[in-house]
């Protein structure tokens, strides 16, 4: 953490220089959901590998750019796909992103990711807010020395998604009349995805949906102040007793078939995030 505050001034005064927007919110589309950026006007595309001290991302289905300009009205800073634990870069690499969002002036990230559904309310195509989390990541991108700088050394988790901002897109989704259910998020360090009785334990401990991402830049954000809406996309059904084989094209091509949805949600819940 002792190098961590000077580069992430040498990523944002980088940005600084290629960008001509100043982001009021971070936006993190994950898995399938990267199409998004495309309704996102005057855009000013930077792949990650050309900004100081940011990680490739290895991941099927993300773009790896940062893309800047106005969505529902407002300044915006896009991850068009993320970078993850499970391949293999640490905790910090990981929410990098997220740290030099804020100091760019992003004081609100809106997070979004593809999950395995295990309420059996639950079906594939179906858009969550994600009420909390648990994490079973095994690590945490807060270990080790605190730089003040950054955020404070214990931060609070009493509410890691706000509650204004959850009370907001269910008024949207209401309103637009768009299914939107509501869960706890858990997170595993994956690659791997989880065995029938891991699905049955994470039901048990109170977990809605299961991915690997998402919690680790969620406690970073809080960590800096920021305020996080997180929406994840259930692509498959991880129901023990009658649980199938993993089948990765149609997760992203069910997170892409949801993402019409989830954009419609996120540009209106922007248009009004000013009074949230």
């Amino acid at each position: 953490m002792t190098d961590m505050y000077e580069q992430i001034q040498e990523s944002s005064d980088f940005l600084r220089e290629r960008a001509s927007v100043s982001p009021r919110f971070g936006l993190i589309l994950g898995t399938g959901l990267g199409n998004l950026a495309q309704q996102i006007s005057d855009a000013e595309s930077i792949p990650f590998a050309e900004v100081p001290h940011f990680m490739a991302s290895t991941a099927t289905s993300h773009a790896g750019n940062l893309v800047f300009g106005r969505l529902g009205g407002l300044e915006v800073v896009a991850m068009q796909g993320r970078v993850h634990y499970y391949e293999g870069y640490s905790m910090q690499d990981v929410t990098f992103p997220v740290r030099v969002m804020k100091a760019l002036g992003a004081d609100s990230l809106i997070a979004s990711n593809a999950a395995g559904g295990m309420n059996p309310l639950f079906r594939s195509g179906d858009v969550v807010a994600i009420t909390d989390h648990i994490n079973l990541m095994g690590d945490n991108p807060l270990i080790g020395p605190n730089d003040e700088r950054l955020g404070e050394r214990f931060p609070d988790m009493s509410e890691p998604y706000d509650r204004a901002y959850l009370e907001l897109v269910e008024s949207v989704a209401l309103e637009m009349r768009v299914p939107l259910r509501k869960g706890v998020f858990v997170a595993v360090a994956g690659p791997n995805l989880e065995t029938a009785a891991e699905y049955r334990f994470l039901r048990i401990i109170g977990a809605d949906v299961v991915g690997m991402s998402l919690v680790p830049e969620t406690i970073v954000a809080l960590h800096s102040g920021m305020r996080v809406l997180g929406l994840t996309v259930v692509t498959d059904e991880c129901f023990p007793d009658r649980l199938q084989p993993a089948n990765v094209a149609q997760i992203i091509r069910t997170a892409n078939a949801a993402e019409p949805v989830l954009s419609k949600l996120v540009v209106e819940f922007l248009r009004r995030a000013e009074s949230a």
